[in-house]
């Protein structure tokens, strides 16, 4: 009878250790889904954005006019772009400021080539187009200043 019961001890802490495992896989599973929910925008999405953004950007350089499909599709992700920053703000959505600010800027949409620039100081002053963005706000007369690192900061 001991031997039933030693047995009988093992499977039931072999059935909760596999159970406490089922939950912690089905429960990261679950945070994970949440977490890309959260990101807003997808790889695949940020890709054919970035594709219709220098599809754009192929035909200013060549002195093609934009359809009223491009613009459509440049307000677009300005819109989508937008409301992901205000849910969660996310590096890759850089470059893709920075494409829009320098084709608003080309097409002489000012106020929108500001609010571009101004998105990436703000939110990613750690990246490399911040500067860039600096830059082209200062070519259009608009005094913006990096925050500076400190010590402290670097050391973290």
């Amino acid at each position: 009878m001991l031997i039933f019961s030693e047995k009988n001890t093992k499977y039931n802490n072999m059935k909760k250790f596999l159970t406490l495992l089922l939950v912690i896989i089905i429960g990261s599973s679950v945070f994970a889904a949440a977490k890309q929910k959260v990101s807003g925008i997808t790889d695949n999405e940020l890709a054919v954005m970035s594709i219709s953004i220098d599809e754009v950007i192929r035909k200013m350089y060549s002195g093609i006019f934009l359809s009223p499909t491009d613009t459509s599709a440049l307000i677009g992700i300005k819109l989508k772009l937008d409301d992901n920053m205000l849910q969660s703000p996310d590096i890759r959505y850089t470059p893709l400021y920075y494409k829009l600010g320098k084709i608003y800027q080309k097409r002489g949409k000012r106020q929108e080539a500001i609010e571009c620039f101004q998105t990436i100081i703000e939110n990613f002053p750690d990246t490399a187009l911040a500067p860039k963005a600096a830059y082209e706000l200062k070519n259009m007369g608009i005094n913006i200043v990096l925050p500076q690192k400190t010590i402290e900061d670097e050391e973290e």
